[in-house]
């Protein structure tokens, strides 16, 4: 074969080209399945996280009324850790003057 003849490409045969077209069709819909199921793991992975710091607090609130944990080193951790005025004001912590000069968790 020359090379010429290997630059021009002969008409390709139908079945051939209509396994190329549903080769592609299959690479297409498998790329819409791979981010549909990468978008599933992230919507699962952001309901997870509220989730888990709800079981946390209510596990450390249980351990306060049982008295496994001093509410004074409680109010203390959220003393220091909050700063939102609503956040503060919802454990009944007075108001800081200025909250990003403490250190945070």
């Amino acid at each position: 074969m020359s090379a010429t003849s290997k630059a021009v490409r002969p008409a390709a045969d139908p079945k051939i080209e209509e396994t190329r077209r549903k080769l592609e069709q299959l690479k297409a819909r498998r790329q819409r399945i791979d981010a549909r199921l990468q978008y599933l793991a992230s919507k699962q992975a952001r309901r997870a996280d509220p989730r888990r710091k709800i079981l946390v607090g209510a596990i450390i609130l249980a351990k306060v009324e049982r008295g496994d944990m001093d509410e004074k080193a409680l109010r203390a951790m959220l003393d220091k850790a909050l700063t939102r005025a609503d956040d503060r004001e919802l454990y009944g912590l007075p108001q800081k003057e200025n909250p990003w000069t403490d250190e945070c968790y």
